[in-house]
């Protein structure tokens, strides 16, 4: 194992990681009101709809994909009857499917973010690096799920890249499981330890953010106080 793999592979992956808990801590304790996705909803507001609603939909999938290939083996899912082959067959179409909606709604929200003055003026830096990474992130994912195992004999990330992963999550990291991983699979998993690095930066913040407590809260009754109105006609 050389130098290069325990840098790239052990102290970029916990130092971006280490980024991401203490930026976030940072960046509630000192900009609270910053804690926004700085919506651009209110200057332009049809792109936005139809590139965010596909971006998030595709970017839940890819997640949820992501999930299921990195912490279950391949023992597991064989288990519960599911081959090998069927696995990837579902992984690719899938995978295919979510990285089409990602790339469409990106491609929707930075035109409408570089091409609409009014939006273009609220586009920090921040935001532009954000894109960058993002972009790099969604498309070597996609190529490495719709090309790579299509037109070539494929790669099983199962048995290397899964398990660097879960060797991570657990702090028994193995850079000799992904260091001899194509370059496609390297660029797709360094590029998604940036975006963690830069997350508690931008915008991406707001996905801690989300509403879900509406979904659990009692209902509110609002009536109108129309005694009170007419009290007050009265003593007049």
């Amino acid at each position: 194992m050389s130098r290069s793999d325990v840098i790239l592979w052990v102290i970029v992956p916990y130092a971006t990681l280490a980024v991401f808990v203490v930026g976030h801590v940072w960046r509630w304790r000192t900009d609270q009101f910053g804690w926004t996705t700085r919506s651009t909803q209110l200057l332009e507001s049809r792109w936005l709809t139809i590139g965010s609603n596909l971006f998030h939909v595709g970017a839940l999938l890819a997640i949820v994909g992501h999930i299921v290939g990195m912490i279950f083996p391949e023992s597991l899912t064989e288990r519960f009857g599911m081959s090998e082959h069927m696995y990837h067959v579902q992984a690719v179409g899938v995978g295919s499917f979510a990285g089409f909606l990602c790339i469409a709604g990106l491609v929707i929200l930075v035109v409408r973010r570089l091409s609409v003055p009014r939006v273009a003026a609220t586009t920090s830096t921040a935001d532009l690096v954000m894109y960058a990474v993002i972009t790099v992130a969604i498309v070597t994912g996609q190529i490495a799920t719709a090309g790579y195992q299509v037109l070539t004999d494929g790669y099983n990330y199962r048995e290397t890249i899964a398990p660097y992963m879960r060797g991570l999550m657990v702090f028994d990291p193995r850079p000799s499981h992904i260091s001899g991983a194509p370059v496609l699979y390297q660029v797709h998993v360094l590029s998604t330890f940036a975006l963690y690095a830069l997350w508690p930066f931008t915008r991406l913040v707001h996905v801690w953010s989300v509403p879900w407590r509406y979904l659990i809260r009692r209902p509110q009754v609002v009536r109108a106080r129309r005694g009170t109105v007419r009290d007050g006609a009265r003593s007049r």
